[in-house]
C-alpha cells in the first residue's frame, strides 16, 4: 500500500470531523452561505472541501459514485482507506462526486414517498463559488440569498419534486456551500 493513501485524513479525527460536520450542516441549514473547511488533503483532482465532505459523511453504508475525471486509483484507494465507503453506479449511490456537466442527474435516486431520505447527495466540484448569481428562497434563508449555480432550471425542477429530490454540496478549493431540495431557485 502506498504511503500516500494513508495520508490526507483528519489529524485529530474526532475533533476535526465534528467541526467539519458542523460546517456542512450549517451550509445545508443556511443555503447560499459559503463555509471554509480544513483538515483533509485528498489526492488530486479532489479539492480540500470535497475531501472533508467525504471524510465526514461517508462510511461503509454510503456508496459513492465518481465521475470519470474523479474515478482514479488514488482517489478510490484514499476513499476506501479513510471511509470504507463502497463504490456504486449512479442509481445506487448515496453520494456522488463530479463536475456539474459530468454528473448524470437523472440517474440518481431521488427517494420514494415512503423514504424520501433515500436520495443522493451530489458533491459538485466547481472552479468558482460565490454569493452572487441565482436567487435562493426557502427554509434557512431570512428573505433571500444568492449563490453561483451552474444551471438554474435544473435546481428549479429539483425543488418541484419535494419531498423527493437531490441535495447538493458545491465545493471549490476549501470552500463549500449547499443547496438542499427545499430551496426555491430563481
Amino acid at each position: 500500500m502506498q504511503a500516500k493513501i494513508l495520508e490526507g485524513g483528519f489529524v485529530e479525527a474526532p475533533t476535526d470531523s465534528a467541526r467539519a460536520f458542523r460546517q456542512i450542516m450549517t451550509a445545508m441549514a443556511q443555503p447560499g452561505t459559503i463555509n471554509t473547511v480544513v483538515g483533509a488533503q485528498p489526492p488530486a483532482p479532489l479539492s480540500v472541501a470535497t475531501g472533508v465532505v467525504l471524510l465526514t459523511m461517508c462510511d461503509p453504508e454510503t456508496p459513492v459514485f465518481l465521475t470519470p475525471k474523479f474515478d482514479t486509483d488514488e482517489v478510490r484507494a484514499w476513499i476506501t482507506f479513510h471511509t470504507g465507503a463502497p463504490f456504486a453506479e449512479a442509481n445506487n449511490a448515496a453520494f456522488a462526486v463530479g463536475a456539474w456537466d459530468d454528473l448524470p442527474l437523472h440517474d440518481f435516486a431521488i427517494g420514494t414517498s415512503e423514504y424520501p431520505d433515500r436520495s443522493a447527495t451530489l458533491i459538485v466540484e466547481t472552479d468558482h463559488l460565490s454569493v452572487t448569481g441565482a436567487t435562493l428562497r426557502g427554509p434557512g434563508i431570512k428573505d433571500k440569498a444568492t449563490l453561483s449555480l451552474p444551471d438554474v432550471a435544473a435546481f428549479r425542477n429539483n425543488a418541484l419534486l419535494f419531498p423527493l429530490g437531490l441535495d447538493f454540496i458545491f465545493t471549490c478549493q476549501s470552500d463549500l456551500a449547499a443547496l438542499p431540495r427545499t430551496t426555491k431557485v430563481s
